[in-house]
């Protein structure tokens, strides 16, 4: 009865939060359906089970959860985003539309931006660019995609994005884990989907179908529709309900002042993570009043916090006057971080409960049985559960908490670096958690004015194709020669 209550907390989970349904609802409830059917205290799982891990994840990363968001918001405001963006159209122009799109949401990404600020900013460039070169709307999400969503998020080393944020704590890692094998990752994914787009392009042109009907796309439709709201606040960590909460200036920063911040979150990351922790004195965080902790264990939270504040402090010396209302813009980015982080945690508090349940070591059983050695298992783990959640933040989290400590064991036993379970387990649940359910996918469906039947076989071909291309490589090379 146990593992049945385990798979129909997990089906009303998914089924409900796919209709639109609040996950801050949804996951306690299916907690504790899981816990009736093992008859198991329901009281005790909600308040110290479910809250407990939901807590904990609160007080990991809700800094990271702020500042991301509250940078985002910065830099749209102060035109930043879209100075950058400007420059690419200028630099690549038309005739390299697909490039200049990718490229423009690559650096905005992997420098800190939140991915749903990025969308609003680069849906309109896609859209112009794409317009002038006669490519098909219905391309504009995939392109998008392999920009912001792929190995910008999972595989570049040191990129600021939570889901490599969250295996830092279980594995004692920096956000640089296994570096080379990231950047051969992020060359896959990002030659896989240059190549598809590319290919998708020429078809398009030879059939003469070019840039599609006009379409009128509101944004402001898009932020306020309450069902793309739900979904994308446990995919992300930005409420697109706080989009246009502020207002952004109309005096576009020259493109050595919009990029500094983003160059800043990459060399003060980096310089937290091998320069000044390293040689930090922490062993006062053993105390109990710090927690008992290590400082492996909060090193890569601390050097992506610093990062993300530095670059928040150089934004506003270098562009803090052009923003309209700072109060305004600060105030709609740290309101942007409380609902996806608190949603994520409950994915995350629902998870902490199926683990304690007596039936879920049938499932760890099963998950470690897997063919291939604990880099599989890892793999397959974290895919399943990013899929079934629609989000890589929760799926991740929840692989992690259940099984992070067995993983790590068994690293130990066979000598694999946790760098490279760090790398595999980021890969892998950025991965099938873009399904058609996930938030990121409805909400920029939505602004590129698209539909799933039009875009998504793209977007599974860069976003889902890609990532498990990238992830196969570094399971192998990672198999044969070990982290580097």
């Amino acid at each position: 009865m146990g593992l049945i209550g385990i798979l129909a907390g997990l089906a009303v989970l998914v089924w409900l939060a796919y209709r639109g349904w609040s996950v801050l609802l949804l996951a306690p409830a299916a907690a504790l359906i899981a816990a009736a059917f093992a008859g198991e205290p329901l009281l005790a799982h909600w308040t110290q089970t479910f809250m407990g891990s939901a807590g904990r994840f609160v007080a990991q990363f809700f800094p990271l959860f702020l500042l991301g968001a509250l940078f985002g918001k910065l830099m749209e405001d102060s035109g930043s985003v879209n100075a950058i963006a400007a420059f690419m159209t200028e630099k690549l122009g038309a005739e390299r539309a697909v490039l200049a799109v990718v490229l423009a949401g690559a650096i905005v990404t992997y420098g800190g931006v939140s991915l749903f600020v990025a969308y609003f900013v680069l849906a309109p460039m896609a859209t112009a660019l794409f317009r002038a070169a006669a490519i098909p709307r219905r391309l504009m999400p995939a392109a998008i995609i392999v920009g912001s969503s792929t190995f910008t998020m999972s595989a570049l080393p040191g990129t600021p994005a939570i889901p490599n944020t969250i295996p830092m704590p279980f594995f004692g890692t920096t956000p640089f884990a296994a570096p080379g094998l990231g950047i051969i990752a992020s060359a896959v994914m990002l030659g896989i989907g240059l190549w598809w787009l590319g290919r998708a392009e020429a078809a398009a042109r030879a059939r003469g179908e070019g840039f599609g009907d006009e379409r009128a796309v509101s944004a402001d439709d898009v932020v306020d529709d309450p069902l793309i709201r739900e979904r994308a606040v446990t995919a992300r960590e930005f409420d697109p309900a706080e989009i246009h909460r502020s207002e952004p200036t109309e005096r576009m920063p020259g493109i050595a002042a919009a990029a500094a911040p983003l160059v800043v979150v990459v060399v003060v990351n980096l310089l937290m993570s091998f320069v000044v922790l390293p040689r930090v004195d922490a062993a006062f965080l053993a105390e109990p009043r710090w927690g008992g902790t290590t400082l492996s264990a909060v090193a890569g939270v601390w050097a992506v916090a610093t990062a993300l504040a530095a670059a928040i402090v150089a934004l506003l010396a270098l562009n803090g006057r052009r923003i309209p209302s700072l109060r305004a813009t600060m105030d709609a980015g740290a309101n942007a971080a409380v609902l996806p982080i608190f949603s994520v945690a409950s994915l995350v508090g629902f998870g902490a409960v199926v683990a304690a349940m007596p039936a879920f070591e049938a499932v760890r059983d099963w998950v470690l049985g897997i063919g291939g050695g604990p880099l599989v298992s890892l793999a397959v783990a974290t895919n399943v559960l990013a899929a079934l959640t629609g989000s890589a933040s929760g799926g991740l989290t929840i692989a992690l908490e259940a099984l992070g400590p067995t993983f790590m064991a068994l690293a130990a036993a066979e000598g694999i670096d946790p760098g490279l379970l760090h790398r595999i387990a980021v890969i892998g649940a950025g991965t099938l958690d873009i399904l058609p359910h996930n938030g990121a996918v409805i909400t920029l469906l939505a602004v590129c004015g698209c539909t799933h039947r039009e875009s998504y076989m793209d977007i599974v071909v860069v976003g889902i194709g890609g990532s498990l291309a990238a992830l196969v490589v570094v399971i192998l090379l990672g198999g044969m020669v070990g982290s580097f």
